[in-house]
């Protein structure tokens, strides 16, 4: 199975190959996939250890020379070590000065299930961040190939949220735009990332229109707004923190009649360990539970 995780090894080694301004910086996780590349750019593929403002700190540095570092670890971790690096002074050598004097060279990547979920199966529940931060934009691809947003040629910064959850068809997705992919009068529907094939089953028979985001900063106002009538009912299915994306709905939907109902992760820590979809369930994520809670919304 070509996971994100494996998809953004193979991607990230091939750009390590094509671009000599690309570095990758490790915390352990995954270090095993870079073993090539590591060879191949001693130089430019760096383990940290169990080091995450390390990570941060060797990742600002690296940006502060004109060069387009990727950090990968877990990503509770990693956008922890990051905010925590940015809240530092003025005089700390890392985020802050290396993603926040050369703001457009940074890419970060981190491992996760969900916003409150980390690994694979047999992971319990972790309270994480909603998998945003002020400054680089979040892409939470819903197949394996949108990993390749990591590229670094280009010099934006981006947040890439991998997961062990998948979408079962690729979408040709443009830019950060969201894609139609079924159309109705009955209301909106946003499905975000892995989440799109759940969402589409549990709205199947539904007069509703479903679109597809793989990354929702800065938010698509323009689709939305297209997409509803003079009076707007809007469903956004997100794997973050439930609510993460209403305010940017409602700023979107501010001229004309509305309701906006956000579906994600609960702000609660699970205890529990259990596959992807005994977690998706517990969180009311899966097909069964989103369909009753859309139909009782629209």
């Amino acid at each position: 199975m070509d996971t994100m995780r494996d998809r953004f090894i193979a991607t990230a080694s091939r750009l390590l190959d094509e671009d000599p301004r690309l570095a990758l910086v490790l915390a352990e996780i995954s270090a095993a996939g870079f073993e090539q590349a590591q060879r191949r750019h001693p130089a430019r593929v760096i383990n940290a250890g169990i080091r995450e403002r390390l990570l941060i700190g060797a990742g600002g540095g690296i940006a502060l020379t004109g060069m387009r570092p990727i950090m990968h670890t877990f990503a509770s971790f990693l956008v922890g070590a990051a905010v925590r690096a940015g809240e530092a002074g003025p005089r700390s050598s890392g985020h802050r000065r290396g993603a926040g004097e050369r703001r457009r060279f940074v890419r970060l990547a981190g491992r996760r299930l969900h916003a409150h979920v980390t690994g694979g199966r047999g992971a319990a529940g972790h309270p994480g961040h909603p998998g945003r931060m002020d400054g680089p934009r979040p892409r939470p691809p819903g197949r394996g190939r949108g990993t390749a947003a990591a590229r670094g040629a280009g010099d934006d910064r981006l947040y890439v949220r991998l997961s062990p959850q998948s979408n079962a068809e690729a979408r040709p997705v443009t830019g950060d735009r969201f894609l139609t992919v079924r159309e109705g009068r009955g209301g909106v529907v946003i499905a975000v990332g892995p989440l799109l094939d759940n969402v589409l089953a549990a709205t199947e028979g539904l007069d509703a229109t479903v679109l597809y985001a793989t990354t929702v900063r800065p938010f698509d106002r323009t689709a939305l707004r297209a997409a509803v009538g003079v009076r707007a009912d809007a469903v956004i299915v997100e794997p973050y923190p439930e609510g993460t994306s209403t305010a940017a709905a409602n700023d979107a939907l501010a001229k004309v009649v509305h309701r906006v109902l956000g579906l994600g992760v609960a702000r609660r820590e699970l205890r529990r360990y259990g596959t992807v979809d005994e977690h998706l369930a517990a969180q009311g994520l899966d097909r069964a539970s989103l369909r009753a809670r859309i139909t009782a919304f629209l």
